[in-house]
């Protein structure tokens, strides 16, 4: 056999060797690469996607098992940080609102209260041609204190705490329907027994969704329905108004907000809007 046939054969071996531990390698770490589709497949937004219960196709090699198992304890460990988190995050955020309603309340509608009494006063031994100009004052100051009162209101939801969480929605539908929009509401089942949690996640998203009826779709007609079933609460604010597109109002309609709200109690909320199409909002809470 001459050389070169021999550098041949060698260079040949070689290649078949190297191909075989290839096939080899990638046999053996064919796991390895699930597990990394598995942990690409994870996303933060949706409730639940921390928490595989298993992996297919991983764990046929006791390292890989190892990290599988280790990245499941990871996952739980964050998913119940965030829980932790959201839930004192909400709390310190109506705890902050509470404060503004009570100071808005106690403070500056005591003044406005007491502008009120001066003005009255002063009508009475004012001359008459300021008359005109003294009661639209007036009415400008009762005006004033309407609207700090409502936003008192909006701040700290008395109504969720003293008539519950179907009625508080309905005072919302109520004021909105005073204005030029249509607004109505179907209830179906007990809201009782619902956290704290939840139910001031249902109306915070309930509130937001038909702040953004109001001011945004033009609307002339919205529709909102609460329900209670097995699985959980299921809300849907629905509208006839122009619609938008999500790449362009998504930030600016409070969408984010309300996603996070939905998430510290494993909720889901999905929105389906196109432009001149209107737009529905929908909050699905699980049952606890």
């Amino acid at each position: 056999m001459e050389g070169g046939e021999v550098v041949a054969l060698v260079v040949l071996a070689v290649l078949v060797g190297a191909t075989v531990n290839l096939i080899l390698l990638r046999h053996r770490f064919a796991p390895l690469e699930d597990l990394i589709q598995e942990m690409e497949k994870v996303d933060l937004s949706r409730p639940g996607s921390l928490l595989p219960s298993s992996i297919d196709g991983v764990g046929e090699t006791e390292e890989v098992e190892r990290i599988e198992l280790a990245f499941l304890r990871m996952m739980r460990r964050l998913e119940a940080e965030r829980r932790r988190a959201g839930s004192a995050t909400l709390q310190a955020q109506e705890e902050e609102r509470a404060r503004g309603a009570r100071d808005l309340h106690d403070e500056v509608n005591q003044s406005l209260t007491g502008l009120l009494l001066r003005l009255e006063a002063a009508r009475a031994d004012a001359p008459p041609e300021l008359e005109p100009e003294l009661a639209e004052t007036k009415a400008l100051a009762n005006q004033a204190m309407r609207e700090l009162l409502s936003l008192a209101r909006q701040l700290r939801p008395t109504a969720l705490d003293d008539l519950g969480l179907a009625a508080a929605i309905a005072g919302l539908v109520d004021r909105l329907g005073e204005g030029e929009i249509e607004a109505t509401i179907e209830v179906d089942g007990d809201f009782s027994d619902l956290s704290d949690d939840a139910q001031l996640v249902v109306y915070r998203v309930a509130q937001e969704a038909l702040s953004n009826a109001a001011r945004h779709s033009g609307a002339a007609h919205v529709a909102v329905v609460l329900r209670r079933g097995p699985a959980g609460v299921d809300l849907s604010v629905a509208d006839d108004g122009r619609g938008f597109a999500f790449a362009e109002s998504e930030r600016g309609l409070g969408i984010g907000g309300m996603r996070e709200r939905a998430l510290l109690v494993d909720g889901e909320l999905t929105i389906e809007s196109r432009p001149d199409a209107g737009t529905t909002v929908r909050l699905a809470v699980p049952a606890c």
